[in-house]
Parts: structure tokens; sequence; C-alpha cells
């Protein structure tokens, strides 16, 4: 049971001490290239789904 109430403590104290919480403005940026990465990621994900959707339609229209 010590090791528990040790592990709490010393969390708690990482917590308090040694953890350093961004300011407004980095959590602004962070959430700005947080954004964009997702909506670029988005982007590519539905281009390969277009084109292999094209791919597939062509290929079953060939073998129709």
């Amino acid at each position: 049971m010590n090791k528990v109430s040790n592990y709490f403590r010393d969390s708690y104290k990482e917590l308090m001490e040694k953890v350093t919480w961004p300011n407004w403005t980095q959590l602004q940026q962070s959430t700005m290239i947080v954004l964009a990465a997702t909506l670029l990621i988005t982007a590519v994900v539905g281009a390969m789904d277009f084109v292999a959707a094209g791919g597939l339609n062509l290929i079953y229209k060939m073998f129709k």
C-alpha cells in the first residue's frame, strides 16, 4: 500500500512543480498547427479515395 501512496504523492508533486502549461498564445498556435495538419491529411486521404474509386470503376467497366 505504501507504493500506491508514494505513486500518488510523486504524481501530485510532479504535476505541481515540474509541469509547465502553455500560455494563451502558445495554445492558439498549437491549435492552428493541429487544425492545419488535420485538414491537410483529410485532403490527402480524400484525394486518394477519389483516385482509388475512379480506378476501380474503370476496372469494373472494362470487365463488364
